[in-house]
């Protein structure tokens, strides 16, 4: 869930243990971030990952682990013999406990917007040997969000972002709100995110008082959360989302990560709002 990560520092923009410009790719890669092992999948380098996270879901064909990119264990990584390892966050001390045992590790951390999603997968493809491969699918990437934004009408209109049944959102300042921002759907959780983690908790007084347009479920997988559950709560019936049936159930890991698959969550909610400007 987003508003439990571990808060990151500007300094782990990226950290890579250097490298001679003319090394061999690597070929045992470890991937600690579910978003950059979609990434690497993606872009051809699928082959030369030995091991993921038990957080990485997607591709079902990853090599699957109970490696943990949250609370990592250095010794359970090495015994991997990884050339590179890519994380998330220094956890732990992961970085530095890796570069003792002169293993390779690139962090790369949470998305603040597309540009540093791209950002990471055009990094991913250098490193991996997959440089044309992440380059066009970057190109694809923009080019399916453009188009999905351009099928959208635009209009005023108030969006909802649930990340979970007790009310968590989240901001417009987070990656998920940069999104509903291309789209220029207001975020109701903006006015109530008062300690500024982006991540505020809402109640559900605030949700019917502040009845949005819009209501994205990205709470679907972990909790169960449907369009018709949404439908029974008390006094939703009311809430212009529900009424117009503007309520959209996504994947939480299409909805939460900044991989490939940020084109899903683009077009399912281009596809909610045209069905709104019927």
């Amino acid at each position: 869930m987003f508003r439990r990560l571990i808060p990151l520092v500007a300094a782990l923009a990226a950290i890579l243990v250097a490298q001679p410009a003319t090394a061999r790719p690597p070929q045992r890669i470890i991937s600690l971030s579910p978003a950059a092992t979609e990434s690497l999948f993606a872009i051809g380098a699928g082959n030369q990952v030995v091991a993921v996270d038990d957080q990485s879901d997607y591709p079902k064909k990853a090599p699957h682990t109970s490696l943990s990119g949250v609370t990592p264990n250095v010794e359970a990584i090495a015994s991997y013999r990884p050339d590179l390892v890519v994380v998330q966050y220094d956890a732990g001390g992961v970085v530095e406990g890796l570069r003792k045992l002169s293993i390779r590790v690139l962090v790369q951390p949470s998305a603040q917007n597309l540009a540093a999603a791209y950002g990471e997968i055009a990094q991913l493809g250098n490193v991996t040997g997959h440089k044309r491969a992440a380059a066009a699918l970057i190109g694809r990437m923009k080019r399916a969000i453009k188009r999905a934004i351009a099928s959208a009408p635009r209009r005023r209109l108030s969006v909802y972002h649930e990340l979970s049944p007790d009310f968590y959102s989240a901001t417009s300042k987070t990656f998920i709100g940069g999104i509903y921002k291309l789209f220029g759907l207001r975020n109701i959780a903006d006015a109530a995110d008062s300690t500024g983690s982006g991540y505020p908790q809402l109640s559900a007084e605030y949700i019917l008082s502040a009845n949005p347009s819009l209501v994205v479920l990205a709470d679907t997988r972990c909790c169960g959360q449907t369009v018709a559950a949404v439908a029974k709560r008390p006094g939703w019936n009311g809430v212009a989302a529900v009424r117009t049936g503007a309520v959209v159930a996504i994947d939480d890991s299409i909805a939460s990560r900044w991989g490939p698959r940020i084109v899903q969550f683009v077009q399912a909610v281009a596809k909610a709002l045209r069905k709104l400007g019927r």
